[in-house]
């Protein structure tokens, strides 16, 4: 190895590549504080559309080219019944969960029509707190069933005589967890799933069905057991910075010292799923994600709800989340045979990519990971090793590596992530068994210091840029706290010979933009 050179990097080109879902590049929308009104509904805005719709914030959504948007809980979910968010005559309820009203001038009709304004699939999460499995079977019906039923007939009354077509739904939101209306012990929560499921896909059979469980043996064992059969995924939760009650947020070195998170709780659940003999059959969503969660001191006072107002604010959303956000995505990415949805948790405001106000909107640094990810890779995943020392204090590798090759078989795409908040990372880097030779284009996302940020009056203090990454012998520098995505075409022209995607005889190799096994002799 040469001197220099504090992280190597290998991608072979002989391997079975994943292809991985488009729903990893989810997101999640709740009713807390100003994700929904104020956020993405504000009618009577000059910036809103006549469906009240933030017309600034449909445009920044769709440069994230989300798949799928999580709504309307969260939390929030566990108290809401949907029939007060449907129809003309609409009357504010309490929302036991944040604890202020809510409108419902933002139901179920408005949050589908969103979706499509996005591009996204809806994905409704029903209350299985204080609700009941007929009450979440009759959702679905009313958004779902072509005709002759009650609830369909009353959505047609509604002005809607086509199915809303929801494809996505899940039963309940955190239910295990003490803070949850209506939370359940692991056998309570065995059966209500069973039951509920069996009755929304009585409805509809085609619906892809999630559940919420955790990453925990004694909760979604049971679980699986019970109501296995009938689930298509278990949804997982992660927030790795604590915030609930105390809003301190991590500095940049505790905050990237999490980014081996997702990839644990990631393991744990694939090995429940193997216990219960589902392996084959159930996948897993992490349907609220974030590296902060998100601040809400109890009470009910009003102290305790302007609080909330810490969450935007924008000094906090740093390279830390920037990189981070990359991690996570690629550690979902590397199991992507596994884990088929993942959702930003919120989208908006909060601790989410974008921050509206009354006269716009701010792509925090997250942001740009998300476009990075969503818009520059390839949709089939490689193998690829990396070593490097690890971030002072942790024991996270300072580099962080992810491959990905277009569907044609043409540009490969590497993710490279420096973690370190100070020091250029020298890496060596090989592609099919040699070392990379050239200039590339790139695409880099970093900023002056680790800690810098986007907000009202300096909105591209992180921004990604368009650079020619050089490689001499593999060797390449990679700057402090930065994440580089770097396009190889291929075949392209190496002192030693053309690389291309090929592979040795009786392994695997991309032809025509198949993989296939190659024929031994």
């Amino acid at each position: 190895m040469h001197s220099s050179t504090d992280a190597t990097v290998g991608v072979p080109l002989d391997g079975v590549p994943v292809r991985y879902s488009r729903d990893l590049f989810g997101h999640f929308v709740e009713h807390f504080h100003r994700q929904v009104y104020g956020g993405i509904y504000e009618p009577g805005s000059p910036l809103s559309d006549a469906s009240g719709f933030r017309l600034d914030v449909v445009e920044a959504m769709r440069e994230l080219r989300p798949s799928v948007v999580r709504w309307p809980g969260g939390c929030f979910v566990s108290s809401y019944h949907w029939l007060d968010g449907v129809g003309p005559d609409r009357r504010s309820h309490y929302d036991k969960a944040w604890r202020v009203s809510d409108p419902n001038t933002f139901g179920t009709a408005e949050f589908v029509a969103w979706c499509a304004a996005i591009g996204a699939a809806p994905y409704v999460c029903t209350n299985a707190g204080t609700g009941t499995a007929e009450e979440m079977s009759d959702w679905v019906e009313y958004c779902n069933l072509p005709e002759g039923g009650r609830w369909s007939d009353l959505r047609a009354q509604h002005g809607s005589p086509e199915p809303l077509a929801v494809p996505f739904w899940s039963i309940g939101n955190e239910n295990y967890g003490a803070w949850e209306m209506g939370a359940k012990t692991p056998a309570e929560w065995a059966v209500l799933v069973r039951e509920a499921a069996k009755m929304m896909r009585r409805v509809d059979e085609s619906i892809t069905l999630l559940t919420a469980a955790r990453a925990d043996l004694e909760w979604t064992l049971p679980l699986l057991e019970a109501a296995g059969p009938y689930v298509d995924m278990v949804s997982i939760h992660g927030y790795w910075d604590k915030l609930d009650q105390v809003d301190h947020p991590s500095d940049y070195r505790t905050a990237v010292g999490q980014s081996l998170g997702p990839q644990h709780d990631i393991s744990r659940t694939v090995a429940i799923l193997e216990a219960a003999g589902l392996g084959d059959r159930v996948t897993i969503a992490f349907d609220e994600w974030n590296l902060r969660g998100w601040h809400h001191p109890d009470g009910t006072s009003r102290r305790a709800i302007e609080a909330r107002d810490r969450n935007d604010d924008n000094s906090t959303y740093t390279m830390a989340d920037a990189l981070f956000s990359a991690s996570f995505l690629s550690s979902c990415l590397r199991a992507g045979d596994t884990v088929r949805m993942a959702n930003i948790a919120p989208s908006v405001n909060t601790r989410g990519p974008l921050f509206v106000h009354p006269d716009g909107v701010v792509r925090r640094s997250t942001f740009h990971t998300l476009a990075l990810f969503a818009g520059e890779l390839g949709p089939l995943v490689l193998d690829a090793t990396a070593t490097s020392r690890t971030l002072d204090g942790t024991d996270v590798p300072v580099l962080d590596v992810l491959a990905t090759v277009s569907e044609a078989g043409d540009e490969v795409q590497l993710v490279l992530v420096n973690r370190d908040p100070e020091r250029t990372l020298e890496c060596r880097v090989s592609l099919g068994g040699r070392l990379l030779e050239g200039d590339h284009p790139a695409t880099l996302l970093t900023a002056d210091g680790p800690d810098a940020y986007n907000d009202v009056d300096h909105p591209t203090s992180v921004v990604p840029r368009s650079v020619t990454t050089h490689f001499a012998e593999g060797g390449t520098a990679l700057g402090p706290h930065s994440l580089t995505v770097v396009r190889v075409a291929l075949p392209y022209a190496h002192p030693a010979g053309v690389v291309a995607v090929d592979a040795p005889a009786g392994s695997w190799t991309l032809s025509g933009g198949v993989w296939a096994r190659r024929r031994t002799g």
